[in-house]
């Protein structure tokens, strides 16, 4: 049982990880190493960081959704291959190839906020949509949620980068559904996490909670603002991902530095 200061800490650090997870992604890179750090062990950290994780998700999507940014009855289909990816990727997380995604993450990310960062087109307005929305639907969308299952992070760039140049969304649009599909990997990792029993109840709602609230004023900030406040947090965030992927001792990339 943790006490009331640890709770009231990892409460505070969920409530800044959800105002970054509804903007740009990345609120587990606080909330992860806080967990660890409150004693728990790496599995019952990574089953109540999705707990808490979800209710974030949760909270953005519904006020992308409530502030007409986001129609989630249009994306029904894509929310269920998603949710199936994801749950795929879930399943099949002992057989992934752990060195060869550490390897291959941090360059990836790099690339992702040079693209942001650079790209001249990065505005709010919609653009002509290079493939069909179908290829996101039964391609992008479960292979992102696999990833998502099976990995993780990452997923909400790998969203948005898809949808931003390949589907034409302005930027606003892109972070509600990429809210929407995020939150759809996540309820289906949450669902096999709390099979196996790995979840800390009490220590993932008091976070849910905190993700709530930064979640809403995360969201409201990015709808007010729009790629003035997305494309710079969004960049920020691929760059400390890359770095603390580059950080493990046991990324081969390492041996390289």
């Amino acid at each position: 049982m943790m006490d009331l200061f640890t709770l009231s800490a990892l409460f505070g650090v969920a409530l800044v990880a959800g105002f970054v997870d509804s903007i740009a992604g990345g609120g587990g890179l606080l909330c992860l190493p806080s967990l660890l750090i409150a004693g728990l062990d790496p599995v019952a950290a990574l089953a109540t960081n999705k707990l808490q994780g979800t209710f974030g998700t949760a909270s953005a999507t519904h006020t992308f959704w409530k502030k007409g940014a986001l129609h989630p009855k249009a994306h029904v289909v894509t929310v269920a291959t998603t949710f199936v990816g994801a749950a795929l990727g879930v399943a099949a997380v002992a057989y992934a190839p752990k060195h060869l995604l550490t390897t291959l993450l941090p360059p990836l990310l790099i690339l992702i906020a040079l693209y942001f960062a650079l790209s001249p087109k990065l505005s709010d307005a919609a653009s002509h949509p290079r493939l069909p929305a179908g290829v996101f639907t039964f391609g992008f969308g479960p292979l992102i949620g696999f990833y998502d299952g099976i990995f993780g992070p990452g997923t909400g760039s790998f969203f948005m980068l898809a949808l931003v140049t390949l589907f034409g969304l302005g930027v606003v649009e892109a972070t509600g559904r990429t809210k929407l599909f995020n939150f759809t990997s996540n309820i289906a990792a949450l669902l096999m996490f709390a099979l196996g029993g790995h979840i800390v109840w009490l220590t993932g709602l008091v976070m849910g909670a905190g993700q709530v609230i930064g979640a809403q004023v995360g969201a409201h900030t990015a709808i007010r603002n729009g790629a003035k406040i997305i494309r710079p947090l969004l960049v920020t965030v691929c760059v400390i991902m890359a770095i603390k992927l580059l950080m493990d001792p046991a990324n081969p990339l390492r041996q390289l530095l």
